[in-house]
């Protein structure tokens, strides 16, 4: 098979995987608190984006990457290694592991930036984490009881904040998160390449949406109140928050799944401490059950990043 063809397969292999594991993080809480709506609208909303996203960083920045790839080039030999790690990650993402594509598709292409790559998303996960607790112990602590206390018609203006938060969340998690898909395309693509990887992107979206987000939404469900909207217009704003102060500090990509589970381990210990809702022992299972999740897939990441070289 030629390098060109390589290259779209693992594009292909990317998108389809990545779009179904951290995306779907990121578009969970929408598509939990808008079950209601048809899938068509959401896809709507987020292809929208997406696209919107894309072509900014196309014409303005002459880099759908937004700078994240400067330091990952092309490899000279673009071989069948390169489309390992997405095939990994589909089926991870098969069985609801969150985790992370960062280092499961980008530390085959630059084994040396797992270091810097890792300490920048330990510290997005510490930065969540902490956040999250404050801001539920201390901030939304009467607002998270009186969610759960009252489930009828909310606000038309909850919808416009979610709605808005999650549009805020999606572009910088897109801004954060693309490297990990166009790394398998050329640097400086022609029109028609990224025209075509549009369209595929959208198309793969769109098939996500009418799945309801597939098995790796479990992530989300399993968190307390996760369905309301007001509750999710509080996640998406922390997750976008934290997300957008860490696309200033560097171009380094970063792991947005590690910032995503400290996010909702740090939520669900705080309700948990307020609300006594459930036990302690409940609430450390679940947060360690996820962090145990990404730290295999950092585990595989090393091992596909050492392993998969040598079969060259």
């Amino acid at each position: 098979m030629s390098p060109e063809a390589l290259m779209i397969v693992g594009f292909l292999l990317g998108s389809y995987s990545i779009v179904g594991n951290d995306a779907i993080q990121t578009l969970g809480t929408f598509l939990s608190s808008n079950s209601h709506r048809p899938w068509w609208v959401l896809w709507l909303f987020a292809g929208s984006i997406l696209t919107v996203v894309l072509v900014y960083g196309w014409i303005v920045h002459s880099d759908v990457s937004y700078g994240r790839l400067q330091a990952i080039p092309v490899p000279d030999h673009f071989s069948w290694i390169y489309c390992v790690p997405p095939f990994v990650l589909l089926l991870l993402t098969r069985w609801g592991v969150p985790v992370s594509t960062t280092f499961l598709t980008l530390t085959i292409f630059a084994p040396k930036a797992l270091p810097s790559m890792l300490i920048k998303s330990l510290s997005g996960y510490a930065t969540a984490f902490v956040a999250a607790i404050l801001i539920y112990r201390l901030v939304t602590r009467g607002l998270e009881s009186r969610f759960n206390r009252t489930d009828g018609p909310t606000s038309p203006w909850w919808t416009v904040a979610q709605w808005c938060s999650t549009g805020f969340l999606w572009s910088q998690w897109l801004i954060q998160d693309l490297a990990n898909i166009y790394v398998f395309l050329p640097r400086d693509l022609a029109v028609e390449w990224f025209a075509a990887s549009i369209v595929v992107m959208l198309a793969l979206l769109a098939f996500i949406f009418y799945n309801h987000g597939g098995t790796i939404q479990k992530v989300v469900l399993t968190k307390t109140n996760t369905t309301d909207i007001r509750s999710a217009t509080f996640v998406d704003l922390i997750y976008g928050v934290v997300l957008f102060l860490f696309k200033e500090v560097s171009n380094l990509p970063m792991s947005t799944t590690w910032v995503f589970v400290g996010l909702l381990a740090g939520r669900e210990i705080a309700i948990a401490w307020n609300e006594k809702h459930r036990s302690r022992q409940e609430v450390s299972r679940l947060v360690l059950s996820d962090l145990a999740k990404i730290f295999a897939g950092l585990f595989i990441s090393v091992a596909l990043a050492l392993l998969l070289p040598k079969l060259m």
